[in-house]
């Protein structure tokens, strides 16, 4: 399948979803808005019980807020609702960078050259061994990594990386975004089941990594839920797709 009348997109806008980053926020805000091209940083203060809105703002940012904690997928929609808002946001290309790179976050920018130049409709950044280890095991990235491959044939090499920009059309076509930390792995399925031409791009980025303490676990726990459900709902699709005569109304979003 290949995507009706792609459009070029004629700005760009960067995307922060942040839930208690007042530590780093300031510095990613600053770093973004040195990104060729980038005219808005929006940062999505979803449910923080720090000063994450208010110093975000301080910094520079537009800020739109949560009252409660809805998730990554959920802050990622109103930052890019956000953008659409504002005068030429419907064809501004989104940028979506996590609160917590500091000034590594400048380094995004090679994620906007190929959407904005047309040579991509999504990026996903490859990012260097952190300078810290984390205490994870990989499972959620070999479940992420096994249903991408299942259900595209394409092997990402990071299918967790959030640092992604997006063509406005693209982002259209991936929603409803699937839940929680399930967006990532439903948004390379989606695009690339639609013929969306994906690529992963090196990024010098440094960021915080959980480690191996309870919250930590719990963590991971609800990365590995949220992709599982991602991946469950996308093969649901596939067998009513599938089957003859069969109803072609598909599962609930996730």
């Amino acid at each position: 399948m290949t995507p009706p009348g792609r459009a070029v997109p004629t700005g760009l806008a960067v995307v922060v979803p942040a839930k208690d980053e007042a530590e780093r926020i300031a510095g990613t805000v600053a770093a973004a808005r040195t990104v060729a091209g980038a005219d808005l940083v929006v940062v999505v203060d979803d449910g923080s019980r720090d000063g994450t809105g208010r110093i975000a703002e301080a910094a520079g940012a537009l800020v739109v807020r949560h009252a409660r904690n809805r998730g990554k997928a959920a802050a990622m929609q109103t930052g890019a609702d956000a953008v659409a808002a504002r005068p030429g946001g419907a064809r501004r290309a989104l940028l979506f960078v996590d609160a917590d790179l500091g000034a590594t976050a400048a380094a995004t920018a090679v994620l906007a050259e190929p959407v904005l130049a047309g040579a991509a409709d999504m990026t996903i950044a490859v990012l260097p061994p952190q300078s810290a280890p984390g205490g994870g095991r990989g499972l959620v990235v070999g479940l992420a990594r096994r249903g991408v491959v299942r259900a595209t044939g394409w092997t990402p090499t990071q299918p967790l990386s959030g640092m992604r920009c997006l063509t406005p059309q693209a982002l259209a076509a991936a929603r409803p975004l699937a839940r929680g930390w399930g967006v990532e792995t439903a948004l390379t399925i989606d695009l690339l089941q639609q013929g969306f031409r994906v690529l992963e791009v090196p990024c010098p980025l440094q960021h915080r990594v959980t480690g191996t303490d309870r919250r930590a676990q719990l963590h991971r726990a609800a990365q590995f839920r949220d992709v599982a459900l991602a991946l469950a709902v996308r093969r649901a699709r596939r067998a009513l797709r599938r089957r003859p005569g069969g109803s072609r109304r598909a599962p609930a979003p996730g």
